[in-house]
Parts: structure tokens; sequence; C-alpha cells
């Protein structure tokens, strides 16, 4: 009896978790990352003077990222119970580890940012001149930009072959994941609309999980043939 019970609040639970931890990642990841575009001076040239400048912004921003993330986090594991018995080792391993990469280095690439605010306002940055910006925007650009991001497309090319290969999802999230996954995976340009790809899906995705769970009720017992 317990157990019933137990597996009927899983059933209730899941889909719609995910959709909540995935608009909520959304939404939170996209804030932050507007703060940040709009914050940032257009010109490369100006140095680190608009730090002071904008640092409310910017550290509401670097706020708002572990939140994020850990929402994040929850969307990877109701995605992967909502898989159940049909999660395939695999693709699941690269689908699970990108998906930790990239909050990783999401965070490692904040915590440079929030640690050049810091030394800023501190005064000790503008002491050392603007190598000390240089280095940490460089930095935080290239933990962002060229791995973080690769590490998205992985995340959506796996999560979108076991959709191909279980039929969990409709055969268009899978194509579309993998037309999107690409733009991540060969672009060089760090535009922000780059990086809005990401969040984005992930609240395309969420969305379609929770319209699905509230039409077929049914839905919300996938997963129960890897708890059985």
């Amino acid at each position: 009896m317990i157990q019933e019970v137990t597996t009927a609040r899983k059933r209730l639970t899941t889909p719609r978790a995910a959709a909540v931890a995935g608009i909520a990642f959304s939404v939170l990841f996209t804030i932050s990352m507007v703060l940040i575009a709009v914050s940032m001076p257009a010109q490369v040239q100006e140095r680190g003077s608009w730090l002071l400048q904008n640092e409310s912004q910017v550290m509401l921003a670097l706020t708002l990222m572990p939140f994020s993330g850990i929402a994040f986090l929850w969307f990877v594991g109701v995605v992967r119970d909502r898989l159940g018995a049909y999660e395939d080792q695999l693709f699941s391993t690269v689908f699970f580890g990108s998906g930790l990469l990239f909050v990783a280095m999401t965070f490692a690439a904040a915590a440079v940012a929030g640690g050049t605010i810091a030394t800023y306002a501190s005064g000790a940055g503008q002491a050392m001149g603007d190598d000390l910006y240089e280095f940490g925007r460089s930095v935080m650009g290239q933990i962002f930009n060229t791995y973080a991001l690769r590490m998205a497309g992985v995340f959506m090319i796996s999560l979108g072959t076991i959709w191909l290969r279980t039929g969990v999802m409709h055969r268009g999230w899978a194509i579309l994941n993998f037309a999107l996954a690409l733009v991540l995976l060969v672009s060089i340009s760090h535009s922000p609309w780059v990086t809005m790809i990401f969040p984005v899906w992930v609240l395309a995705v969420s969305v379609y999980f929770l319209i699905r769970s509230k039409r077929d009720p049914s839905l919300e017992q996938m997963g129960e043939a890897g708890a059985a």
C-alpha cells in the first residue's frame, strides 16, 4: 500500500517538476545574462570603470546565477526520472555529464566575474591597471562562451538522441535539438543572442512537458517502469 501511494505521488509530480524546474532555470538564467549584457560596454576598449558604474546590476546577475544552476540540476534529474527504464546508459552518461559540466563552468565564469568586480571595488584593480580587467574578462569569456556553451550543445544532442531512440518525445523535438545544438557547437560568436538559445530551448521543453502532463495524465507515469 505504501509503495502504491509513493508511486502515485511520483506520477503526479515528476513531469510537472521538470516543467517548474526548467522554467525557473530559463527565467533566472535569462535575467542574469540580460543584466550582464546591458551592463557591459559596447566597446571592448572600455576598461574596468564600467564595473563600478554598473556594479549593482552585475552583482544581481551573479547572485541569481547559482539559483538558476540549482534549478537546472533539478531539471536534469526529473528528465532522467521521466525516461525511467528507457534510459540508455551511454547517452545518459553524456547527457548527465555535459549538464554537470555546463553548470560547473557557468559557476566558474560567474566566480571570475565576481572576483574581478570585488577587486575593482576594493581599489586594488585600479592600482593594478587594466591588465587585471583584461585577464578576468578573457578568462570569463573563454570558460563560458568556448566551453560551457559547447557542453550545452552536447547536452542537447545527447538528450535529442535519447528522445529519438526511445520515442519518449516527438521526433520533431529531436530534430530541433540537433539544429540548435549545432549552432552552439560551431558558433564562434560571443553574441548574447547565441547564448539565449539554450535557456529558450529549456523553456520550450518545460512548457511542452507541462502542457502534455495536463492534457494526458498518463504521461505522469513515465519513469514508473524504472522504479518497479
